[in-house]
């Protein structure tokens, strides 16, 4: 066996699982998960029709794995509407199957094992792929602090200069998971200042990017780049999806685009991985970035839901509205004398026990750095479900926190 397996933490839906054995929930109670995030809203009817068309259609041939021009053009142009890029089709984009996979075998491209250090920096608290991908790629992961007076946003300053040296791969994610924090084009400006002194490459998970709360959308990691006038997009590569834009985690579909000669050595790596995206759902995929309508219309029930639960929380928990995403951050209220370790997974055990509700500990999140874990006392909270739902929960929340003992 590869012996890089044994270094894989626990996923945090096994450590939840692990966390929930023998924890029997009140009858009565119907059960609300806000613990994964994974998209509940309906697909589309388009979307579907798309999916549900002629099936025999492409299935007598292998798929390409570039995918066909008309899917390629189909992200520049979305590329083009949504940041005013443009990019070429046939060399700065590929189809992956959700954005997901492509985080992991990205690192397995770039990532050079033998060179002394290698490094993956990422953030602190993170999505754990990024981690895995780092262990199995052969690299060492940093995690970078966040600042929570800055809303978690990492503090790419604390980073040594020693570890940047040695860094290879750099995770970004923006809008964050699970802060929903945005980066602003100073932060972009600051890693690509670093990026270029040490020649590492920047991957930017962007999964979330068209769930927001405000006027402004999302600033984008080519976006930025091509703001700073980097017009090459050099060592940046963006990765994108449809599953929470359209509510269609179950196509597996997004795409990667950025620095041509990166995106070459991907689609190398991706031939032979034989990871090419099946005709069908190219189709469908196609009909989703080519309309907007019902991304404004999932936009508006986003921020139907959370104008509704927010203020509901927040007069029991620390949290507020994110940039964007679909995550709420919250921090735990402690019981006087209750130890801030393991608060979040306590409250997490206790509010299933009483009230039938799934969050997920924000310390499975994150690693400890310097003593301490950032996601430690913060719960991480998808606001997936239906309002109605998710409201409920915020309810049965609220309850809970009233009525826990106040003594640990």
């Amino acid at each position: 066996m590869n012996p890089l397996l044994a270094r894989l933490q626990p996923y945090p839906f096994e450590r939840l699982r692990q966390l929930f054995a023998g924890v029997t929930p009140p009858p009565g109670l119907r059960p609300i998960s806000l613990g994964i995030g994974e998209p509940k809203h309906p697909t589309p009817p388009f979307i579907q029709a798309a999916l549900a068309g002629d099936l025999r259609e492409g299935l007598a041939g292998y798929p390409p794995t570039a995918g066909t021009p008309e899917l390629r053009a189909a992200f520049t142009g979305w590329l083009q509407r949504r940041y005013g890029l443009r990019l070429e089709a046939a060399t700065q984009v590929l189809p992956v199957n959700g954005s997901r996979e492509a985080l992991f075998s990205f690192a397995q491209t770039i990532v050079d094992p033998t060179r002394p250090g290698a490094t993956v920096v990422c953030p602190n608290p993170f999505y754990q792929i990024y981690e895995g991908a780092a262990l199995l790629a052969g690299a060492e992961p940093y995690y970078a602090p966040s600042d929570p007076q800055r809303n978690f946003a990492v503090d790419w300053d604390s980073v040594p200069e020693a570890v940047w040296a040695r860094t290879q791969l750099l995770y970004v994610c923006s809008p964050g998971n699970p802060t929903g924090a945005v980066m602003p084009l100073d932060e972009w400006r600051k890693l690509f200042a670093l990026s270029d002194r040490h020649g590492f490459v920047i991957a930017s998970d962007e999964c979330y990017s068209e769930i927001y709360f405000g006027d402004t959308p999302p600033l984008g990691g080519l976006e930025a780049a091509a703001q700073l006038g980097r017009s090459d997009l050099s060592n940046i590569v963006a990765f994108t999806s449809l599953s929470k834009r359209s509510n269609v985690p179950g196509m597996r579909s997004g795409f990667v685009a950025g620095d041509a000669a990166l995106i070459q050595q991907y689609l190398l790596y991706r031939t032979y991985h034989g990871s090419a995206m099946s005709p069908v759902v190219q189709t469908a995929s196609i009909a989703a970035w080519s309309d907007e309508a019902h991304v404004e219309a999932n936009r508006a029930l986003y921020r139907e839901k959370f104008a509704a639960v927010t203020p509901l929380l927040a007069e029991v928990m620390d949290v507020r509205l994110p940039d964007a995403s679909f995550y709420l951050w919250a921090g735990v209220p402690l019981r006087p004398g209750e130890p801030a370790e393991g608060s979040d997974a306590r409250f997490a055990r206790e509010l299933l026990a009483q009230y039938n509700v799934t969050v997920l500990p924000g310390s499975y999140l994150a690693r400890e750095a310097a003593g301490s874990n950032p996601g430690q006392g913060r719960v991480r909270m998808a606001l997936v479900a239906e309002t109605a739902e998710c409201v409920e929960a915020a309810q049965r929340i609220v309850q809970f926190i009233h009525s826990r003992p106040q003594t640990a």
